[in-house]
């Protein structure tokens, strides 16, 4: 049985040791591409956890000019589901995210949908997903304009999630609200503290806006009805489902208010990048089951194959995009009224943020590692962690062009 453990490493952040995904999908990979037919992003998903950080993806070798001591380093899949490669874009995308963060307070809205609508979302993943953003961006943008309340544009940052914590399907998004508008006459309307909008309102348009959507889809003959989802192709079976759901009570969860914009952006970061489950929350796996942690101190056992096949289950569609931005914090609004927001917001005499030039850069570009180890850990990884001298690469095997795909079982990987 693989246990869990964390040792310190030789450059002081702990090192870890124990069960890790990739582990689990190379000796179980071929059973489940035997027992579950998987697409062909889940086949590269696979293919790419399996072969992360391994000489198959190449690497370098750095040596110390000092005392010889030598460092192989593996390249790394750079696959977004792969619970090994978020940490580095997650930390790049909070830089970004600071400078475009208005100092005010925010809140932290989540968005949620009936359990009745899960199977639809399993058939048609990124129809309904597209759904889920508009809606509950609709819904804010819509409250937040509304002169009783707020009178302007709001900025928000939403993302998108699909998982619980012990793996099954439920679609969620975790929303990060402006704790104020910016009107049209160029005001700063902050909202009263503690407070966003009513949750039972909110819950209400943002219900009649999915739902409104999802009978459009239906009625232009979009939506997949098949699996368990098929008895909805009757008509009246799929009219009475809506009103079933129309009944059903939509409340999303308002969080208490964030105080300072730098401590909003970094509880975001934990949600932006994260696969379904992280290495860190595996505690043993042998043939029979994977044992791994829920909430707190809980834990949940599934036999390997069905672990995979939940694990694998929540890989987004080719090219579907997770994190998206309305409002204030749009890409069109970025070098003008998010500005002028921000110029309201900023104590005179202050300074404030100087905006990017330019465009911002790609959210799926790589920041530097080395200056995100320094800031996150104070751990140079180009120094010799013996002597401390700074290492120089003495061999350097370039990353294929193309990862070698697993048909229909992963690679083996010595």
């Amino acid at each position: 049985m693989h246990c869990h453990r964390d040792a310190p490493g030789a450059s002081g952040v702990a090192v870890r040791s124990g069960p890790e995904v990739a582990e689990i999908a190379r000796r179980f990979g071929a059973e489940l591409c035997q027992r579950y037919r998987l697409s062909r992003e889940q086949q590269r998903a696979l293919g790419d956890i399996v072969l992360c950080r391994t000489a198959a993806l190449g690497g370098h070798l750095d040596e110390c000019p000092q005392c010889g001591h030598q460092r192989p380093s593996y390249n790394s899949c750079l696959n977004r589901h792969c619970p090994k490669c978020g940490w580095t874009a997650a930390e790049g995308w909070l830089e970004k995210r600071q400078q475009r963060l208005l100092p005010t307070h925010h809140f932290h809205v989540v968005f949620t949908v009936p359990a009745e609508l899960r199977a639809l979302f399993t058939e048609n993943r990124e129809l309904l997903y597209g759904v889920l953003f508009r809606s509950a961006a609709g819904a804010l943008v819509e409250l937040g304009a509304d002169p009783k309340r707020l009178g302007g544009q709001q900025g928000i940052t939403a993302v998108l999630h699909t998982w619980t914590p012990d793996l099954l399907n439920h679609p969620h998004l975790h929303c990060l609200v402006t704790g104020g508008a910016l009107s049209a006459d160029g005001r700063w309307n902050a909202t009263r503290p503690g407070f966003l909008f009513p949750d039972r309102v909110l819950g209400k348009l943002f219900c009649g806006k999915f739902l409104h959507a999802l009978r459009s889809l239906y009625d232009r003959g979009l939506l997949r009805l098949t699996g368990r989802c098929e008895p909805l192709a009757d008509r009246s079976a799929f009219a009475r489902y809506l009103d079933r759901l129309y009944r059903k009570k939509w409340r999303p969860y308002t969080k208490k208010p964030f105080s300072g914009a730098d401590g909003v952006c970094r509880y975001l970061a934990r949600y932006t990048h994260r696969s379904a489950i992280s290495n860190r929350r595996l505690l043993c796996f042998d043939d029979q089951q994977v044992t791994f942690r829920t909430r707190g101190d809980r834990t949940t056992c599934l036999p390997p194959v069905s672990f995979l096949q939940r694990f694998f289950s929540h890989v987004l569609p080719p090219g579907f995009v997770r994190i998206r931005h309305y409002g204030l914090y749009a890409a069109g609004n970025v070098h003008n009224r998010l500005e002028q927001a921000r110029a309201l917001l900023t104590p005179p005499g202050s300074g404030g943020r100087e905006p990017a030039d330019g465009e911002q850069p790609a959210e799926h570009e790589q920041p530097d590692f080395v200056r995100l180890m320094l800031r996150a850990f104070g751990v140079d990884p180009t120094k010799c962690p013996r002597c401390g001298t700074r290492m120089r690469c003495v061999l350097s095997v370039p990353r294929p062009r193309s990862f070698p795909s697993p048909n229909r079982s992963p690679p083996p990987v010595r």
